[in-house]
Parts: structure tokens; sequence; C-alpha cells
């Protein structure tokens, strides 16, 4: 199914539920230049199958389409720009901040149709899942879970201000599940571990996972551990309970 929500400036793939109960919902961002049908399409390469479930919506955005300066300012589906591809590099915040209100309304809508917020997963590939820890530990606490395929987020990173800052410290925040192709040369590795092992100490729970032999990609036993991580924290629910 393809949608645009009213305001948004995405549109969207779903993969819906295969059953008739619907009680959760994963959004799943695309990385840098690419789009939600390509990462479908990818994710049914590798598996030979969708990735569905019987009671969970999988949602597939597509980024803007806008100039994005590490390809010298060429138009691309990105979700915001960056100076560099580089840990060290100071985050385009003004940039973030205009795909941080299509997100909101894309969680908002979900809720509108009855999800809660904890039944609410958002994860992402390279540049999708860096928005997707922005997500989590920026914009709203409250979801059920956060995945990064390949991802990192910077020094200076409005996250890390953000957990440092909270008023609730003591509040449990999502579980994060990263993974890491050990060979990858566009984010190599360590930027993701310590991403991972920073945002640890700042309270956040969950698992770092690196892929062996892996470039900078995605990989079947890493979609197969997502979709049994996904299951257990969004399981089916009794229909007494929805």
């Amino acid at each position: 199914m393809t949608q645009t929500l009213n305001k948004m400036r995405l549109m969207l793939r779903t993969i819906n539920p295969t059953g008739s109960n619907h009680s959760g919902s994963v959004i799943f961002l695309h990385g840098s230049g690419d789009t939600g049908p390509n990462l479908i399409e990818w994710i049914r390469f590798l598996l030979g199958r969708d990735m569905e479930f019987p009671h969970i919506k999988i949602i597939y955005p597509t980024a803007p389409l806008q100039p994005y300066t590490p390809l010298n300012g060429q138009m691309s589906n990105v979700w915001f720009d960056r100076r560099t591809i580089s840990i060290d590099a100071f985050e385009c915040r003004k940039s973030m901040a205009e795909i941080y209100e299509d997100i909101h309304e894309m969680i908002n809508a979900e809720v509108s149709a009855g999800v809660p917020l904890d039944r609410i997963i958002i994860g992402g590939f390279s540049m999708g899942g860096a928005l997707a820890l922005h997500t989590g530990y920026h914009l709203n606490t409250d979801l059920g879970g956060v995945f990064a395929c390949s991802s990192f987020l910077n020094h200076d990173s409005i996250v890390y201000e953000s957990l440092r800052n909270r008023t609730t410290p003591g509040t449990p925040l999502p579980e994060l599940l990263m993974f890491h192709g050990d060979r990858d040369n566009l984010v190599p590795s360590e930027w993701g571990k310590e991403s991972f092992d920073n945002l640890v100490k700042l309270g956040v729970e969950g698992s770092f996972n690196i892929l062996p032999n892996a470039f900078h990609e995605l990989k079947k036993r890493e979609l197969l551990d997502l979709q049994e991580w996904i299951l257990t924290k969004l399981p089916a629910l009794d229909d007494n309970d929805e």
C-alpha cells in the first residue's frame, strides 16, 4: 500500500499485518539516496520474502528530495543534510528539525489509529538509523524500541544533550538494537560502537552486534535477528487485551 499523510512531505509504503488484528507498528527508515520501495525490495531479496507479521504493520517512508552537501549539493532522497560523513562533523540541526516534524506526524498517525506509543518501534539503515536514534532518544522516549543498522551519532549530537538533560532520569528508555559490519568502509564500526557506548552511559539499554565480513550493507542474518527482536518487543496481544 502507498499513501501520503495530509501534511507530510513523505510517501509511505506499508506492509500490512497478515492477520486481522493490528496491534503494533514498525517504522523502517532507508539510508541516504534510497527510497522506501527500494528498501522493501532489498529486504525481499535477502529474505526471499517480505518482512511481515500477523499483527504488526511495517512502514517504509521515502525521505524528501533535497540538496545534500556530501554530494556537492546534488539533489538526493535524504532525511537531513550533513556537512560531511564524519563522526567529528557538527550536526545540521536546522535540517534535522525539519524532518522531526514529519516523524512526529507519522508516529501521531499510528497513535490516532489506536497503536500505543510503546507498541511503535522505529529503526533504519545508515542515515535512517541515525534518525531513528534521534527519534527514540531525543524526540519521543516513550516508544517501544529503536534499531540502527550501520549507523552512528556525531560527537556533538543533540541526542546526547537531550539525554543528559532529562527531567525524569529514572524512567526507562526504549531498548536499542544495533548492528554494524566489521568491514564497513563508509561508516566504520568504531563509530557505531562509540555511539552505542555513549548512549549506554546515558541510560540506554540494548545490544551492539558486529556482523562478520559485512560491508555497509544489510545481511540476511541481521534481518532474521531483527525480526525476532521485534516480536519480543511487540508480541501478539490477546483479543481481550486490545
